[in-house]
């Protein structure tokens, strides 16, 4: 198989979930790039991420769902297969952060971040699977973090929810893989999103998150293009159950 084949999606569809802004819309643009047709799935429209892809010659729709509401997952399967066929991909990108002092951490902002984390994470992916078998064919890819192996300050929702979704990646991989599927996990570095604005706004501990990073920046959203295309590609077929981190060398500190 030839370099670029390694790496083609064309004729694949793609599901991305919280495609609308930040890492979700740059792993769904490489995607697209590979070939990819892409389903955008957000709580609102995905415009922006939409006129992209078309930029860059794919075809993309979006699913507007509330993705905190499990009853809404079988309809978002359903709408990316009426639309392009099949669910080849799908990444379980879509999550949220509250930061609080532990001691003071609410049951509410607990279980608003462990269900969209990681509740969401393993019903939509049990729920693609369903899709992906039927073929004998799928890659199920998850957004974790750098707190699936840390603790984090102030976080203790998004660090359980993190490991949660380390772990869920590792039980399905062990179940599905016979069935062609390949269940696998990006961790990410201190990325520049709506989720670490309040970090690079505190300019204390801006300095020192960049002073530990070996490569000096902040990644940005197209610094998982390449991880996703990776692992949604024939290159990553005996890949199964990782978590692939893309951080900038700050876990090699």
């Amino acid at each position: 198989m030839s370099a670029p084949s390694l790496f083609s999606l064309a004729g694949r569809t793609a599901v991305v979930t919280g495609g609308s802004t930040g890492l979700g819309q740059g792993m769904a643009v490489g995607l697209a790039a590979a070939g990819a047709n892409v389903v955008l799935v957000d709580y609102v429209e995905s415009a922006e991420t939409e006129t992209l892809i078309r930029g860059a010659g794919g075809r993309a729709v979006t699913v507007v769902a509330d993705l905190m509401k499990m009853e809404s997952i079988p309809a978002v399967i359903a709408a990316a297969v009426k639309a392009f066929g099949a669910v080849d991909i799908l990444v379980n990108n879509a999550g949220i952060i509250r930061r609080t002092d532990a001691i003071d951490f609410t049951e509410k902002d607990w279980d608003d971040v462990m269900t969209l984390n990681s509740k969401t994470v393993f019903f939509l992916a049990q729920e693609a699977a369903k899709d992906m078998m039927k073929r004998k064919y799928g890659k199920i890819i998850s957004t974790a973090s750098l707190l699936a192996f840390q603790g984090g300050i102030r976080v203790p929702s998004y660090a359980a929810s993190k490991g949660a979704v380390a772990q869920i990646t590792k039980a399905l991989a062990n179940e599905w893989a016979k069935f062609g599927i390949n269940v696998n996990a990006i961790a990410p570095g201190y990325m520049a999103t709506n989720n670490t604005k309040a970090l690079r706004e505190d300019a204390v501990r801006e300095k020192a998150i960049v002073e530990r990073i070996p490569a000096g920046r902040w990644g940005t959203p197209q610094d998982l293009a390449g991880a996703a295309v990776f692992l949604a590609s024939p290159a990553s077929d005996y890949v199964n159950g990782h978590v692939l981190v893309v951080d900038g060398g700050w876990m090699a500190r």
